[in-house]
Parts: C-alpha cells; structure tokens; sequence
C-alpha cells in the first residue's frame, strides 16, 4: 500500500508527459485545437501531481527532478512546437525563437529546483513555466474566437505577434519578477474566501468560455506580477528619512548618550560581548 501510495504522485507527473507528448504529435499533424487542449491537460496534471505529494506525505528529491524534467517537455517543447508547426515554420530561421523559448524554460526550471524546489511558497521567483507554457499554447486557440477579431491585435500578422509573446515570455520567466502562488482557498479568512472566488470563477470560465477566457486570464497574471514587482520596486526606492542625511540610525556613542541604559557591543578579544551600562554591571551571553 505504501509503494502505491508513492507512485500516485509521479503517475501525474508522467500523465503531464504523456499529454506533452501527444500535444507535440497533434500540432505536427496540424490538429492544434487539440495539441492546445492537452498542453492544459499537462498544466492540470502538473497542478496535482505536488498536492497529491503533499497530501500523502511522499515528496522526495527524485519527484522534484522528475516534475522539471517533464515541465521542460510540456511547457517548454509542446507549446514552442505548437507555435512554430501553426505560423513559424513559413520563415527560416524562425526555429531560433523556438530554442530561446525552451532555453528560458530549462533555465527557470533549474532555479527553481536551487531555491524553491521542494518548499512551501507563496511567490515564484520569475514566471512559471507552466503559466508561459500555458499562456504561448492558448493564443492560438483565442485567436480562433470573435472577441479576438474584435480587437486590435486582430489587425497584426501573426508573424509580427508570435514572436514578441515567445520573447517577453521568456526574459519573464528567467527575470527576478514574484509572481503569486495558486491562492489558498478556505472559508476562515478574507484571503482564503477570495482564493476561492478566484479558483470558482476560473472553473466557470473553463468550462463556459474556454477559448475566449484562459489567454486574457493568463496575460493578466503575466502582468499582474510585472506591474507588482514594479510598483513594490519604485516604493522601496523612496527616501524614508531626511534626504540630506546619509545615514538615519545614530552610531552607538550618540545612542548612548541618548539612552545611558542602552546595549552597546565591546570587543574582548575575537568575540564581542553586550556590556549593560547600569551601574558598570556587565553580563556576557
């Protein structure tokens, strides 16, 4: 029972490869309705495969290196493929945008592993794969719709529009930008109840306007996380203090001055000791 329990979790991580795999197979053969539908397919074997680990307690280092590896197919090789099968391949060296995007994925998936594989988050660090794997596949399928011939974008070749999507979400994805994590869902918090609408109205779009909801749904979370980390950024940046003085926190001889029973740190030979003025008491940790 408990192997079994173990092989749950990378059963969905090779399910994510298998609809990589055929999402390759179906955009080669020019059925890219279906190549997009199993990109998400991986995407939502991708989303279970930790939760399921999580939930049965069998994560292990061999599950994180696996998952990687199969993003990389996924949401690295699928989507690029699909891309270049739909509008690419017309041009010669259209192929090269093809390996950046796929460059950009294994290098994301890589830092991933250093910092964050394996720990709880709440923020990526960069745009995740799956979400640019996942945003460059469902163009195509929003292209097909009358909302997107509405629209000015409608007006651009696509030989003009493909590209720049597969490069900004590539420097996106290797870039210092936060992007929020899935939200936590429960009833005992504000957090927890919009977590929820969020994840409840996601459900609704996918099921009633798929191919008008997902892309647009995935650019507002590229740039949401973009636009946040630019925000936060430019408040950080603001001056605190006085800006004619350099340096804010008084040296520790004014803060004793100011505050006779304030801590100070002395010397004693290589290891500093906290010396109490009080009544010249000393105390060493």
């Amino acid at each position: 029972m408990r192997r079994a329990v173990v092989l749950l979790p990378n059963g969905a991580t090779l399910a994510n490869l298998f609809f990589g795999v055929w999402a390759i197979e179906r955009a080669a053969q020019g059925a890219y309705y279906y190549a997009v539908w199993y990109i998400l397919l991986g995407g939502v074997m991708d989303a279970l495969d930790g939760r399921i680990a999580r939930a049965t307690r069998t994560g292990s280092a061999f599950g994180i290196e696996l998952d990687s590896l199969v993003d990389a197919i996924s949401f690295g090789v699928a989507p690029a493929m699909l891309m270049y099968f739909a509008v690419l391949n017309k041009e010669g060296w259209a192929w090269v945008l093809c390996f950046l995007f796929i460059a950009c994925v294994v290098m994301r998936l890589a830092r991933f592993n250093v910092e964050q594989g394996g720990h709880a988050k709440t923020h990526f660090h960069g745009l995740p794969s799956p979400a640019a794997g996942m945003t460059l596949a469902t163009y195509w399928w929003f292209s097909q719709t009358t909302l997107y011939n509405t629209t000015f974008v409608a007006t651009l070749p696509w030989h003009s529009v493909i590209p720049w999507l597969m490069i900004i979400l590539s420097f996106l994805m290797i870039s210092h930008v936060l992007y929020p994590a899935v939200p936590t869902i429960g009833f005992k918090s504000v957090k927890g109840l919009l977590g929820l609408t969020a994840v409840l109205a996601t459900i609704a779009g996918l099921i009633f306007k798929r191919q008008e909801f997902i892309f647009p749904a995935l650019c507002a979370y590229v740039g949401w996380g973009l636009l946040r980390t630019v925000v936060v950024g430019l408040m950080e940046r603001l001056p605190s203090g006085d800006p004619l003085n350099e340096d804010d926190e008084p040296d520790e001889e004014l803060r004793a001055e100011i505050d006779p029973n304030a801590e100070r740190a002395v010397e004693l030979g290589d290891h500093p000791v906290r010396e109490r003025r009080r009544g010249g008491e000393r105390r060493m940790p």
